[in-house]
């Protein structure tokens, strides 16, 4: 049986278990219940703090989880990214008040505070800065102002927050974090794990793309398959009407209305768009 840990509350939650379901497994109704099995598809989920996801994969008791790329990196666990999965986006960054450090090489002998202690004294000590790194459970941007530091890294999504504490960022992201798929480190992938990375990506896929149909002259053809290339070709069949096919290809989601529109003007008549739910490429 396959054992998966997903986040049971924060920002990557809900978008983890939707994309569970997209992928054809059963997920919980009651958000009060920390064990879900899915016998249909003979495995077991267990809802777990993101932070402590990375513990559980690496000690070998669950097979697979999802946290956070920051959340792995932090937790020093025996476990590795298998797979990004395109949600909760977000940028690891320092900040201090003006004058303090132009980037890390200034840091040394500073305070720093984070709520990721782990990233960071590794991040600095991999930079052979020798940094005092203070823990921090949550809102680290009053460290500076209250005395607790002189520097904090947190993550950074516009950076007002930051501003209204009277810090600006320094150097370059530590970090670009997202939600990842990770299971221990060197362990040997099974079928259950391979099948669960295949519906997770066909869900990926899925969201990324668009079909689109159309019908276009003959002498067009090469023109509108370099519109719509598709991710291996698009498929072509003849029409009744002479000299006319009709194409069919996956088109980038965010291109659609440009690639519409390419296609009209270039003398493609009948566009349709779809949406796809799922997908194996």
């Amino acid at each position: 049986m396959l054992r998966v840990a997903v986040p049971n509350k924060g920002s990557l939650a809900d978008p983890a278990t939707r994309m569970l379901v997209e992928a054809g497994y059963r997920q919980r109704s009651d958000a009060r219940e920390l064990v879900l099995l899915d016998p249909a598809n003979d495995t077991e989920f267990f809802f777990l703090r993101p932070r402590d996801i990375a513990t559980y994969v690496g000690s070998g008791q669950l097979d697979v989880g999802v946290t956070g790329r920051d959340l792995l990196l932090d937790s020093g666990a025996d476990a590795e990214e298998v797979m990004p999965l395109g949600f909760g986006g977000s940028t690891f960054r320092f900040a201090a008040r003006p004058g303090t450090a132009s980037d890390e090489s200034g840091f040394a002998g500073l305070r720093v505070a984070t709520s990721y202690p782990g990233l960071v004294a590794r991040h600095l000590t991999g930079l052979g800065v020798h940094a005092e790194v203070i823990r921090l459970d949550g809102a680290v941007e009053t460290a500076v102002q209250l005395g607790v530091a002189d520097v904090i890294a947190d993550v950074v999504q516009t950076g007002s927050t930051l501003r209204q504490a009277g810090l600006e960022l320094l150097g370059e992201p530590i970090l670009y974090s997202e939600a990842v798929l990770i299971r221990r480190t060197g362990a040997r992938p099974t079928a259950a794990v391979e099948q669960l990375q295949r519906r997770l990506n066909g869900v990926i896929v899925a969201g990324a793309y668009v079909i689109f149909d159309y019908d276009v002259r003959t002498e067009l053809l090469d023109a509108a398959c370099a519109l719509t290339p598709g991710i291996e070709s698009p498929t072509v069949s003849p029409l009744h009407v002479e000299g006319w096919v009709a194409v069919r290809a996956l088109v980038p989601k965010a291109d659609t209305n440009v690639a519409m529109d390419a296609l009209y003007e270039l003398g493609a008549r009948g566009i349709l768009v779809t949406d796809l739910h799922a997908c194996r490429l």
